[in-house]
This record gives C-alpha cells, sequence and structure tokens, in this order.
C-alpha cells in the first residue's frame, strides 16, 4: 500500500478534504501513526525532516515505513519534508520515498525557481511528486534558518509564474501560519489562500499547523488547501505520556512501557486531526 501523494493528494482536491503529513521519529511514531490511519480508514503520509534523517538515516525510515506500509489496508506515502537540497532529494528517491519537498522558500525568487525545477524535472521523470514551497512560513523548521523579517505571505500572482515555470506537483503557501510552538493563537490569512487558489491547479499545502485550531484548518481545506502538515504537537503528547508514566513508575527501565503511553497519545490526536482534515473512511 505504498503510494506516491499524487494520487492522495488529487483524489483530496476533487472532493474536497485533506490528508494529514505526520512527521516520525523513530519507530513508535511510524507505529501510532499506521494505527490511527488504519482505525479511521484514512489514507496517511508519513515524512521526515532533514535532522530526523540525519540522525537516523534515509534507509532507517524507508524500512520503518515500508513495514507498516506493507501490512497495511490504507494507502500510506513516505514524504522527505523541508528537503534542504538537491542532493538530498535525490538520495531520498533513491532510497525509496515516494514524495520529496524541496524547499527554495529561504532563497530569492529566481533561485527559488531553479532549484525547484531541477528537483521537479528529475520527480517527473522517475513519477515522483515534488513538494516546493513559496512565501515564509513563520518560525525555524527543523535545522534549517529562521523565517526572518520581511512579508510573509506567498504573492498570489508569483504563484502562479512558480507553478508553471517550477513543474511542482504541490505548493507549500505562507497563509500565516508557523512552525514550533505559538505564543498566542494563530491566524490563517484565508483571504491570500483564496486568491492563490485561484490561480494554480495544484494541491495546496499547509505547513504549521500544529496548535492551529481546527475551525481555521476545515476553513482553510475549503479554500483549497489539500495536505496539511503536523510534527510538533506529536513530539509534545508522545514526550508527556513518556514521561507522565516515568514520573508515576520511577524504578522501570524497559523502555517500551513508557513507550505504549507516548504512542497513544500520538494515536489519539492524529485520529482527531484525521476526522476534521476529512481524511476518515477515504482509504
Amino acid at each position: 500500500m505504498l503510494v506516491t501523494t499524487r494520487e492522495m493528494l488529487l483524489d483530496a482536491q476533487e472532493n474536497h478534504y485533506a490528508v494529514g503529513a505526520f512527521n516520525v521519529e523513530s519507530l513508535e511514531f511510524v507505529m501510532a501513526v499506521i494505527k490511527a490511519a488504519e482505525e479511521q480508514n484514512s489514507p496517511v503520509i508519513m515524512q521526515t525532516t532533514p535532522s530526523t534523517v540525519k540522525y537516523a538515516g534515509l534507509d532507517y525510515f524507508v524500512g520503518l515505513v515500508y513495514a507498516a506500509a506493507e501490512n497495511a489496508d490504507v494507502p500510506v506515502a513516505l514524504h522527505l519534508d523541508h528537503g534542504s537540497d538537491f542532493d538530498l532529494c535525490m538520495n531520498a528517491m533513491h532510497a525509496g520515498y515516494t514524495s520529496v519537498m524541496i524547499d527554495g522558500s529561504h532563497d530569492t525568487f529566481e533561485d527559488n525557481i531553479r532549484k525547484t525545477e531541477a528537483v521537479a524535472r528529475v520527480g517527473a521523470s522517475i513519477g515522483i511528486p515534488v513538494e516546493a514551497e513559496l512565501g515564509k512560513v513563520g518560525g525555524k523548521e527543523d535545522d534549517g534558518p529562521d523565517a526572518g523579517q520581511g512579508n510573509p505571505f506567498t504573492d498570489p500572482d508569483e504563484a502562479e509564474e512558480f507553478v508553471r515555470r517550477t513543474g511542482c506537483t504541490s505548493l507549500a503557501v505562507g497563509v500565516g501560519t508557523a512552525h514550533g510552538v505559538y505564543h498566542g493563537t494563530p491566524h490563517i490569512e484565508q483571504d491570500i489562500l483564496k486568491a492563490i487558489r485561484e490561480r494554480v491547479d495544484v494541491p495546496l499545502v499547509l505547513h504549521g499547523t500544529s496548535g492551529v485550531p481546527d475551525d481555521q484548518v476545515a476553513e482553510a481545506i475549503r479554500n483549497g488547501v489539500c495536505k496539511v502538515n503536523y510534527a510538533t504537537e506529536l513530539r509534545q503528547v508522545y514526550m508527556k505520556g513518556f514521561m507522565d508514566y516515568m514520573g508515576k513508575n520511577p524504578d522501570v527501565f524497559d523502555p517500551k512501557k513508557p513507550a505504549v503511553d507516548g504512542m497513544a497519545n500520538i494515536c489519539a490526536i492524529v485520529k482527531s486531526h484525521m476526522d476534521n482534515l476529512g481524511s476518515t473512511g477515504r482509504a
């Protein structure tokens, strides 16, 4: 059941829902996310960032997700999140990832186009979809640079040109969300999102969604978002379950025991998101 994200996102676009993309950090994250997807009968995207790849290696995560997908009854995609350069994207494709993102959002517009087009051209030749990013999602993603100052929003006119010139198959947009932990209530600029949707025909992606209210996410889906990323809160709830267990059982030294509570927390929050995204029952 390991598939690319192309069919997933095109079906989501046609039927007005979104597929959840969940960052997985270890075996336990993979097990929890696949359990949630099967219980919800939902397609699912598992993704890794460059720092996670650096920690364990592409092959480890390919092995973990392939094993999960082989025994699953739902479509599963393995996606490289925030690919930092051409070589990492090529290595991920070669290792067996079924989707990659090349993130040139910190470059100039023209440099972003050149970087994205190079990866998208290879992806198109071997059937691997390529996500790109235009505009700035706030905060700091993984080991990458801080989003910095300046206008964070994706320009709809630039988005149209960018998609046409690069050949990317999906586009992550800056509409007010941020990576990491929010200090205050985030706000998605829905009018900007709608304007982008009117100018591009590829599926749109929402990054930095951990902590964004469900009603805002649901509205963003109605306005054209087809893929929604979650990372920070999965880490938070896993560690809370793990540490709560250890606080109550300080003499336990078997790491599997506290991990069970952490996995249960991940499973619960992923299921809740799938319901809100509208992907439940879509597998």
